[in-house]
């Protein structure tokens, strides 16, 4: 079984949770909100492919 890459997994994690908190934005009506979940979202998505990139 392979090793489990820890902070790849966080890093997943975290930018799931950027849009999840998209859907919560959305609830609340708040269009600031709505645009910071999304950029934060590719953002943090963008440095994972990076990474991920850099490794091999």
């Amino acid at each position: 079984m392979k090793k489990l890459d820890l902070p790849m997994l966080l890093l997943a994690t975290l930018v799931i949770l950027m849009f999840v908190l998209v859907g919560v934005a959305i609830a609340l009506r708040n269009i600031w909100l709505i645009l910071l979940f999304i950029v934060l979202g590719f953002v943090f998505m963008g440095y994972g492919l990076s990474l991920k990139r850099k490794r091999k």
